[in-house]
């Protein structure tokens, strides 16, 4: 379309220098020329330009177009990894379970035990803790 634009225009421009050339005035040749060879490069750098961006902007939708194509392959091919791994882990929760049961029921007498002998211990610490802040309170001059 571009290219029969270029030709339309050179067509004009010679029929328009012919039917100039019976005219009482002499025109310059290299002028118009030069002027017709300024027109075709600003138009042959104006194709350049827009052919440049149409093969940039096929090259971006195919990039594009692969990496999607890429995503969905490894979606493939993970997806049934991913549902093998859940359903193994899903197994080893089943497995520990008892374990864990068994594990809590050992450690709950000793836990117990623990408190129970700890306990006397942080009262009396806290009993101490507070003389201590009443007995403060009383060597300090009122206010």
């Amino acid at each position: 379309m571009k290219s029969s634009l270029v030709a339309a225009i050179i067509v004009v421009l010679a029929v328009a220098h012919g039917s100039e050339a019976g005219s009482l005035v002499k025109r310059d040749v290299q002028a118009d020329v030069d002027k017709i060879t300024k027109l075709i490069d600003e138009m042959s750098a104006s194709f350049t330009t827009a052919t440049q961006d149409m093969v940039e902007k096929v090259k971006a939708l195919e990039v594009t177009s692969k990496a999607q194509t890429y995503m969905e392959d490894s979606k493939t091919k993970i997806q049934p990894l991913l549902e093998k791994f859940q359903a193994e882990a899903t197994k080893l929760q089943e497995q520990v379970k008892p374990f864990i049961a068994s594990i809590e029921d050992q450690m709950k007498p000793l836990t117990e035990n623990f408190n129970a002998q700890v306990r006397p211990l942080t009262d009396m610490m806290e009993k101490f803790f507070e003389t201590v802040k009443d007995q403060t309170k009383a060597l300090m001059p009122p206010q």
